[in-house]
């Protein structure tokens, strides 16, 4: 008798008004087997992980668990059922400790339904030593970084009994020691009675991870392939359906460095950063690495007056500015592009028109009133210039795929004329495809004059696409390289220097 697979999806399929997003699609996961789900944005995977986690309904198909069809009507019913999911976009309580997060609705309690303060962080201290990972149990959540902001979400999945667990991007946020940290508990988690589903644009992340890749294309199943018979430019190809060229470094490219366009010059803040000094000249792409904890972040932040400075200069074109707030930071033609751009990007609930319009307002209306036409003419010509991929000006920006999110937060500053972008984690969250689009558009901004800081865990990407690149440890710069002399050894080493 042949064993059913522990979870198998038949013929799914989901319509949302105006879009098929999945259309007729299968897939199968095998007992003790980490199971890669790939795609570009909008290929279908998050409708169908919504679909096995019960926040949508599916039109048509069924849902197997060992053999047995299942129904899947809430996120209850999941976790009953013993399906898990870590989120890409993070689901937790700002106002919450870490702990308070993962055990919400399950807290020990004592007489008088009191809570147990005590036994609950201990049951999540001993959570995250599993993972491997330092972790304050009793700081709110809405005080973490991104990225342990992301170790809470983990955690929060692993505490629950699960026999499928689902992984959505679970490693965008996390450096290469967290990263292993992750993979060695996915190997003990795997067993003859569990599976992982783990979705990832981070090819190299497959080949380390996972058994068996299915693909997605436009809502439809492509294939599934055994990982080690499979390359990663086949699988890239099998997304995208051609074959990416620009996977090596940018052409060099030469920048005058006579005068600066942005000086900083010791700037200092109380938390974290000590003495940063740079330049960053016309049409130079300022690539900025480190580990998480570097001050990076916290250097954007800093610089668009998001955060307070406790010393230090900052002059645009040679003036001294004081900046005190991003709409400050516009003013001044600095566009800041945040790691979160769901949190500190764009409006999701707003419409194309309204998240690009929004920093210039003021120069798209009269005496308070919007020259709409105006506005439609401009917003219209840069979703052309971006390839952004809308049904409309007037479509919710919810609904749109992150790389084109992520276009729009680029055209809102384009539309404000910007001469200065911070790019904080350009590409996180984002498909292959959708990367390649945004790699030639900073190339094409610098290109046009315009000066870039890219900030990117990534160190690929870093040597990629910078001119320069600044290293950064415990908040000081410790090494300024070459982009065309560094690699990734250099950067490295740099990264763990607590000394300049």
């Amino acid at each position: 008798m042949v064993t059913p697979p522990l979870l198998r999806i038949e013929h799914a399929s989901k319509r949302f008004p105006g879009v098929q997003a999945l259309s007729d699609v299968g897939l199968e996961l095998r007992h003790g087997e980490v199971l890669a789900l790939v795609g570009e944005n909008g290929a279908g995977k998050s409708t169908l992980m919504k679909l096995l986690t019960g926040i949508h309904e599916m039109d048509e198909g069924q849902i197997y668990l060992e053999g047995r069809p299942v129904t899947i009507d809430s996120p209850r019913t999941a976790q009953e059922l013993g399906i898990s999911v870590i989120h890409q976009e993070f689901n937790l309580m700002a106002d919450l400790t870490v702990a308070q997060n993962i055990y919400i609705g399950r807290e020990p309690r004592g007489g008088g339904f009191l809570l147990r303060e005590r036994e609950l962080n201990r049951r999540a201290r001993r959570l995250f030593e599993r993972l491997g990972i330092t972790m304050d149990v009793r700081q709110e959540v809405g005080r973490l970084s991104v990225a342990k902001q992301q170790m809470v979400e983990i955690a929060k999945a692993l505490s629950h009994d699960a026999r499928v667990l689902i992984m959505d991007e679970p490693t965008a946020a996390l450096n290469d020691a967290e990263v292993t940290a992750l993979f060695r508990l996915i190997e003990g988690f795997r067993t003859d009675t569990t599976g992982v589903i783990y979705i990832s644009h981070r090819m190299e992340e497959l080949q380390r991870i996972s058994d068996r890749v299915t693909v997605l294309r436009d809502g439809c199943y492509v294939d599934t392939r055994p990982t080690a018979d499979t390359g990663t430019q086949e699988i890239i190809s099998l997304m995208v359906g051609r074959t990416l060229a620009g996977q090596t470094h940018s052409e060099p490219r030469s920048v005058n460095r006579t005068e600066p366009v942005l000086q900083v010059e010791g700037l200092s803040t109380k938390a974290l950063l000590r003495y940063i000094t740079f330049d960053l000249y016309q049409g130079e792409i300022l690539g900025f690495a480190g580990l998480m904890g570097a001050g990076r972040t916290e250097l954007a932040r800093a610089l668009v007056g998001a955060d307070p400075v406790d010393g230090g200069a900052v002059r645009v074109h040679g003036n001294q500015v004081k900046v005190r707030s991003p709409a400050e930071a516009a003013r001044h033609g600095i566009g800041h592009l945040s790691e979160d751009r769901k949190r500190y990007g764009v409006l999701l609930e707003q419409d194309v028109i309204t998240n690009i319009l929004l920093p210039s307002l003021p120069h798209y209306s009269t005496r308070g009133v919007v020259r709409d036409k105006a506005g439609r003419a401009r917003t219209q010509q840069l979703v052309r210039q971006l390839d952004i991929k809308t049904p409309s000006l007037r479509q919710p920006v919810k609904n749109l795929s992150g790389g084109n999110q992520q276009k729009i937060v680029i055209a809102k500053w384009l539309a404000k004329d910007c001469d200065i972008f911070i790019f904080d984690e350009p590409t996180r969250g984002i498909d292959v495809g959708a990367r390649e689009e945004i790699y030639q558009l900073l190339n094409d901004l610098a290109a046009q004059g315009k000066s870039i800081i890219m900030i990117s865990s990534e160190l690929e990407e870093v040597l990629r696409m910078s001119h320069r690149i600044v290293v950064m440890c415990a908040g000081h710069i410790t090494g300024v390289l070459d982009g065309t002399e560094a690699d990734q050894e250099l950067v490295m080493e740099r990264a763990t220097r607590f000394s300049a």
